[in-house]
């Protein structure tokens, strides 16, 4: 499928990413330094293989985004990475005009660096908070008083709720994949028959993330993680904490975790409402 706007005079066109163009943009958010999982690209692309456009100047790839339309006009862009060699020439910009177009009608959310908070604003976006990744080696601590199962044993319409209720979109098809994920280890906390929390470990090109990271309050949110962390075994661990939760700010600093750089969450049309206070790890940049 090629995008309305086709070759362009200049040698650079827009067209759908194939898988292979997927795990070239993979490979290069881990050159960006954003050390993605070592298997997102497949859980990435089941959810919108439309979603997610290459640019390529004379047949090369220069240029990655993703804009993933998730149901009920939700839609999240990431991977928007311009090879450095070719940065400035407007590249980037008409992938994005391109992405956005696929995402009409849809609000959008991103996770951006800072730096380029300002250019995104000039595109309607507007800041709803900072997310925070911290990084290091979890303290090995005991079981905690909190019952954890694992998550692939739990009736998934029952994960799929949680999942939707912290998330601006339903994605029982993207969570599936999220939690069979070759390394993967995912981990749910119930207390009395009710699901109290739930999260998933990866592995990365370095160490591990945790990711979602849902849980009812700080207790279970910290047995979680050190539960998640023993699972992965040896390397630094990543968490992404949505700043306004204060309790995932702490945990993370309790455990001696460092801060190694932040995203802004900003939205392009009405933000969705969702209970920050119950998100202790953001899934990913990349797709939300």
């Amino acid at each position: 499928m090629e995008h309305s706007e086709g070759q362009g005079t200049d040698g650079y066109r827009i067209r759908v990413m194939s898988r292979a163009d997927l795990d070239r943009a993979v490979d290069w958010a881990r050159e960006e330094g954003w050390n993605p999982g070592l298997h997102d690209a497949s859980a990435f692309h089941a959810v919108d293989p439309a979603g997610f456009l290459v640019g390529l100047l004379d047949g090369q790839p220069v240029a990655s985004l993703s804009v993933v339309r998730y149901p009920g006009n939700f839609g999240f862009l990431g991977f928007y990475i311009v090879r450095p060699e070719v940065r400035g020439r407007g590249y980037g910009w008409r992938l994005w005009q391109a992405g956005l177009r696929h995402l009409e009608g849809c609000t959008v959310g991103l996770d951006g660096v800072v730096a380029q908070q300002e250019n995104y604003r000039k595109s309607g976006f507007a800041l709803s908070h900072r997310n925070i990744r911290f990084g290091g080696s979890v303290p090995d601590g005991g079981a905690g008083e909190t019952a954890l199962v694992d998550a692939r044993t739990v009736p998934f319409d029952r994960l799929a709720a949680l999942d939707a209720g912290l998330f601006p979109a339903p994605r029982p098809g993207f969570l599936a994949n999220w939690i069979a994920l070759p390394g993967a280890t995912a981990l749910a906390a119930v207390r009395d028959g009710a699901l109290t929390g739930f999260g998933v470990i990866r592995p990365c090109h370095s160490g591990f993330k945790i990711g979602p990271l849902y849980a009812a309050d700080g207790t279970v949110a910290r047995d979680l993680v050190l539960a998640l962390a023993r699972a992965a075994g040896a390397g630094p661990v990543f968490l992404d904490v949505p700043e306004p939760n204060g309790e995932a700010v702490r945990l993370a600093q309790e455990f001696g975790l460092t801060q190694q750089f932040e995203t802004a969450r900003m939205y392009l049309g009405p933000a969705p409402a969702t209970d920050l206070g119950r998100l202790f790890g953001v899934t990913s940049f990349e797709l939300g």
